[in-house]
């Protein structure tokens, strides 16, 4: 990316077209589950976020995407469910075509909520 993304538009038009369709898809399910989550721009890079909570960051690379669910415990709790994953402390990365599992996006973000809560 040459310029900093102000926009989610910005971002994903920054990103190629099997990259840029990969992450709008899972930022629309995660928006479609969850009516009150917004997405905006943070560190350069989409931020979903529910009553001002961040729940869920996405960036994209040249060969993956890497999701960050802001949780402390999440992928200890869901690690059978990311064993396909390569994962780390707080983030995991699927292919850069990932078809988004969406029951996976809506547990990390529930996860996330009930966390909060």
């Amino acid at each position: 990316m040459a310029a900093k993304p102000t926009t989610i538009e910005e971002y994903l038009d920054s990103l190629g077209d099997v990259r840029a369709e990969t992450t709008r898809a899972i930022i629309e399910s995660v928006l479609s589950d969850f009516p009150t989550a917004t997405v905006k721009i943070a560190w350069n890079f989409p931020q979903i976020q529910v009553d001002g909570q961040y729940v869920l960051g996405i960036s994209a690379a040249k060969s993956w995407l890497m999701l960050a669910s802001w949780s402390d415990g999440f992928m200890e709790r869901f690690a059978e469910r990311l064993s396909g994953y390569e994962i780390n402390k707080r983030t995991f990365r699927v292919p850069v075509d990932w078809t988004p599992d969406r029951a996976l996006l809506h547990d990390l973000v529930a996860d996330r909520l009930t966390e909060l809560s």
